[in-house]
């Protein structure tokens, strides 16, 4: 079986990062359809030059998923090996719930959950990005030490896989937890097996929930607030998007890079950050067919990584 190499987050320093950047060593990618097959996703984000990517495993809208054969399998994988991508992870389905209130969603939601890893694993994608929750109403403590069960029971059922699962950080729309640090840092302390759980930040999840990264001292305060209250180490992914709504909104809704609420100085701190070098960072805005809106992006980012704070400051934040 094909496995990737999973970096777990080091501690660099303040080492600058310019050779690494100029090396073309970016761990960037963005989230690619799998219509027409899983490795189409591969081929998708080849064709745009991304190092990383991100994918559903199956149809994130339906809870039935069509059994991955042995061919999808040698598919996906020799996609793989072909091309550059240097990291894959994947995205649960939108429909789980690990703490809802119905107890037959509950249920439905922790077998969906289990057959994500198992799918994971058989593609060798090692690692599962999630939505922690919505707890309906239960209310936020009850709701978390749910989705602490709901985790340990589905890491109990697939003791045999490698795949680790990561608490995305979310905007705290309606009841949905996950909207503050001490959310992620009260779930991963519950969990029995700890090698098995890691965090994916969202910038526009953390901006709407009232995290202010849009200036550099602003960026850093956030990242060391992560870093004291989670832990910069659980850190395994970065889903890099702009905001339409303003900071606080509480509304999830993602923007181009640059075109947003967060503004660019936040992403050039994001992507000239030597901490997160090892760190894979995807996209997950809109695009067409053509993957036009995604070039873009990965090209302002690109920019962004080589682009010096004076350069940034004399634009007004632009680097378009």
């Amino acid at each position: 079986m094909f496995f990737f190499i999973l970096y777990r987050m080091k501690r660099v320093g303040k080492k600058s990062s310019a050779a690494f950047h100029e090396a073309g060593q970016l761990i960037l990618g963005a989230h690619e359809s799998i219509e027409g097959g899983i490795y189409r996703a591969v081929e998708r984000a080849e064709s745009i030059r991304c190092t990383a990517l991100q994918v559903f495993t199956k149809n994130s809208n339906q809870w039935a998923a069509k059994q991955l054969t042995e061919q999808d399998i040698a598919n996906y994988k020799t996609a793989v090996l072909k091309s550059r991508i240097r990291h894959v992870m994947a995205h649960d389905s939108y429909l789980i719930n690990l703490c809802a209130r119905d107890r037959t969603i509950l249920q439905k939601s922790r077998k969906a959950f289990i057959e994500e890893i198992v799918r994971c694993d058989l593609l060798g994608i090692p690692l599962l990005v999630f939505h922690p929750g919505a707890h309906m109403g239960a209310g936020e403590s009850e709701g978390l030490k749910k989705i602490v069960d709901s985790l340990n029971f589905a890491h109990r059922n697939t003791a045999k896989c490698s795949v680790v699962t990561l608490l995305e950080t979310t905007a705290g729309q309606g009841t949905t937890l996950g909207y503050r640090f001490e959310h992620l840092r009260k779930i991963i302390d519950g969990i029995e097996s700890p090698e098995r759980i890691g965090v994916c930040i969202d910038t526009c999840h953390i901006h709407a929930a009232g995290y202010n990264i849009s200036g550099e001292k602003e960026y850093e305060d956030v990242m060391e607030e992560f870093d004291d209250v989670v832990g910069i180490g659980r850190l395994y992914a970065i889903h890099i998007n702009d905001s339409k709504r303003e900071l606080g909104s509480r509304i999830d809704r993602h923007e181009h890079i640059g075109k947003g609420t967060i503004g660019k100085i936040a992403f050039r701190c994001l992507m000239q950050n030597a901490r997160l070098l090892n760190i894979p960072k995807v996209i997950e805005t809109e695009k067409g067919k053509d993957l036009h809106e995604d070039v873009i992006n990965l090209a302002v980012l690109k920019r962004l990584a080589r682009r010096g704070k004076s350069a940034l400051q004399r634009e007004g934040g632009s680097v378009a």
